[in-house]
């Protein structure tokens, strides 16, 4: 045997006997307390020594399932919270989704609305302005009597602002010709003169001339003519012929 041996199985030796003597030591002592303990202190000392000796213990495949077991849970939480929130915001979005197409529609239904009043309003203007080309294009038929001759001549006074009533020219025709278009007066100062007063307001030519009333017959007894410029003279020197109450 060497040496070298001898000298590795002193060690493990005196390590064997290092640990027999802890124990022995450990086992003395534990006798010493038990010894120093009262009888009836056991009952009592006794489970809270076992509690206290029993920790609770977990092997390393038991660790790892509750580490497991809480990561499920706290990613179960999160992913309740996640669909939570996915909720409301889908919900958001469908409810402003609803919102714009019920505006986008009020707004269709509003131009509709206003197109088709645009188109009504643009129909009646050309309906109105083709009734008034109509009535333009159609000329309008007067009676070939008194009534009709002074209708005709306020028309045309109407359109070139000369003023006048049907009762101040029937009035001052009745006076002057008593409805006689064909009427002429050749006894006063203007037949003498060459001139003769004609028609039914008894106009001496130079003044049917100066007053004639563009439209009309060139004509002292056409009555329209005579009438309107008997008119249009009597607006000129009296404001209207229903100024006029005698010889002018």
């Amino acid at each position: 045997m060497s040496v070298s041996r001898i000298s590795s199985r002193s060690r493990r030796l005196n390590k064997a006997q290092k640990l027999s003597v802890a124990g022995v030591s450990t086992l003395a002592a534990a006798a010493l307390a038990f010894s120093l303990v009262p009888d009836d202190a056991s009952a009592t000392t006794e489970p809270q020594a076992a509690a206290a000796a029993a920790p609770v213990a977990y092997t390393g495949s038991q660790a790892k399932n509750i580490q497991a077991g809480s990561i499920e849970k706290n990613s179960t939480a999160e992913q309740l919270v996640k669909a939570a929130d996915a909720a409301k915001a889908k919900d958001a979005s469908e409810k402003k989704e609803a919102a714009a197409k019920a505006e986008a529609k009020a707004k269709a239904v509003a131009e509709a609305k206003s197109k088709a009043a645009a188109k009504a309003k643009a129909d009646a203007k050309k309906r109105s302005a083709k009734k008034a080309s109509r009535a333009a294009d159609r000329k309008p038929v007067y009676a070939n009597n008194l009534d009709g001759w002074i209708r005709e001549a306020l028309a045309i006074m109407d359109k070139k602002n000369i003023p006048g009533t049907y009762e101040g020219l029937h009035r001052n025709i009745i006076r002057e010709s008593s409805g006689n278009p064909r009427a002429i007066n050749n006894w006063d100062i203007n037949a003498i003169n060459g001139i003769p007063s004609k028609g039914l307001l008894q106009v001496i030519k130079p003044t049917f001339d100066f007053y004639h009333v563009k439209g009309t017959k060139h004509d002292q007894y056409d009555p329209v003519a005579n009438i309107t410029a008997a008119a249009n003279y009597a607006a000129d020197k009296y404001g209207s012929i229903d100024n006029v109450d005698s010889a002018y």
